[in-house]
């Protein structure tokens, strides 16, 4: 009791862990991030990272297509910022797509997008994250890439 106060100060929840046994003994899934905030890009590598994910970053899109182009068969997964100057995402999303039959592409934006013409032409392997989005649905989607 603090000052005749009877509120509880401190309060213990149950959680779940964010990484499982069954997690670790899973190859990692490298996942390739592009986008101009770095921020926003620190924040979702880390994540990611912790989460046992392995992560590749770019700033740009032209300077993730020139360090990966054909070689992009090691990534499982493709987070985009649709708003990026130099080579378009929608472009970048369709060339990765391409090289990587297993590779699914996830497009964020705080804006509304179509992507039907990517959807149609790699029907089930793209997907749309609204932003702000918080770092668990960002798992969430790279988790849904088909392994």
């Amino acid at each position: 009791m603090l000052f005749g106060s009877k509120r509880q100060i401190l309060s213990v929840e149950p959680h779940s862990a964010i990484i499982t046994i069954d997690d670790m003994n899973d190859p990692p899934v490298t996942v390739l991030l592009v986008d101009d905030e770095p921020p926003l890009l620190k924040m979702m590598s880390t994540y990611l990272r912790r989460l046992g994910f392995g992560v590749l970053t770019f700033g740009a899109t032209d300077a993730a297509w020139e360090n990966l182009g054909d070689d992009a068969t090691a990534l499982e997964a493709a987070v985009l910022d649709l708003s990026m100057k130099g080579m378009s995402s929608i472009e970048l999303a369709r060339r990765l797509l391409a090289a990587n039959p297993r590779m699914h592409v996830i497009v964020a934006s705080g804006y509304p997008a179509s992507l039907d013409e990517l959807e149609s032409a790699s029907p089930g392997r793209v997907k749309f994250l609204h932003k702000p989005f918080t770092p668990e649905a960002l798992a969430a989607c790279v988790r849904r890439a088909p392994k």
